[in-house]
């Protein structure tokens, strides 16, 4: 992918508003597992119909945004846009796959792994050296989540292998923002989101077919939960993500999955009641520290 880097454009959009897009597409993906659980259907199948279900809004998306740019949709699958599709399917087959073999708690927490093989591929594959202060962000990111997510970690032998999935969970995220960013150099978030969508989808469609679980929800509140998947943690995460990968670099934007990290423990207290220890506050603040110390300068914008 580092032959791409001519196609380096400056940035689109302010820091503070990418940032806040960055923010807020990190908050609806994080309350994708309350749509998960209300499903009613498989993992498998609830991972294809998020992808699935989200295609009219990003076609619509794509449609209105390349409008306004005074150009067409270009259909053509280039190599990263493939890649990044490809990622994207590989990171939910691998992340269900982890919470089936382990614990929630432990998938969660190998999945934030996810900004290091970022960090560590960024100058590599895409150009773009990583700054010291983003390195030390990362590492109280890490703190926090160990914080966050740690208390609730468990460390056992026949959890091995999902704790493996785990890690590989995190180096399909990882490729995913690499991939991304490299793609929104030269398209639209909503072409670019679309165009990968639809390469997760046929991919993940297989997957839910092969898996045998149950495809279809059996009441109104399984649709809506599939909907709110689809349209909401998918077409509005992933799009916002793309939205400001146009703008932000790969390291810092992956931060984003410890606010997702946030999201989700605020969620699951909010719906389903579940407690935050004083340590998981500590854990929070940890985050916020790290993604704060990581922004970019003002003379790197």
């Amino acid at each position: 992918m580092s032959g791409d880097k001519a196609l380096q454009k400056q940035p689109e959009l302010s820091f503070a508003l990418a940032f806040a897009l960055l923010v807020m597409g990190a908050i609806a993906m994080g309350v994708s597992p309350v749509f998960v659980r209300f499903s009613e259907v498989g993992p498998f199948s609830s991972a294809f119909w998020r992808v699935l279900l989200s295609l009219p809004v990003l076609l619509l998306w794509a449609w209105l945004e390349l409008r306004r740019a005074g150009r067409p949709l270009k259909w053509n699958m280039d190599r990263t846009l493939v890649l990044s599709g490809l990622f994207f399917a590989g990171d939910l087959i691998f992340w269900h796959l982890a919470i089936h073999r382990t614990t929630m708690a432990n998938a969660t927490l190998m999945a934030t792994l996810a900004p290091v093989w970022v960090a560590l591929f960024s100058g590599t594959f895409i150009g773009e050296p990583v700054p010291r202060t983003t390195w030390l962000g990362l590492f109280l990111c890490l703190a926090g989540a160990a914080l966050l997510i740690g208390s609730s970690y468990q460390l056992a032998p026949e959890r091995i292998i999902g704790d493996i999935y785990g890690v590989i969970t995190s180096v399909f995220f990882g490729l995913y923002f690499l991939a991304i960013r490299v793609a929104r150099r030269n398209r639209k978030s909503g072409e670019v989101t679309l165009l990968s969508t639809i390469v997760t989808t046929a991919v993940l469609f297989v997957t839910a077919i092969i898996s045998g679980q149950k495809m279809l929800p059996d009441t109104a509140q399984g649709v809506a939960s599939l909907v709110a998947l689809g349209t909401f943690s998918h077409a509005g995460g992933q799009g916002l993500l793309a939205v400001a990968l146009g703008s932000l670099s790969a390291a810092f934007s992956s931060l984003v999955i410890f606010v997702e990290a946030l999201a989700a423990a605020f969620f699951g207290w909010a719906v389903f009641g579940e407690t935050l220890s004083p340590q998981q506050f500590a854990g929070a603040a940890l985050i916020l520290t790290g993604i704060w110390i990581a922004r970019p300068k003002p003379s790197r914008q």
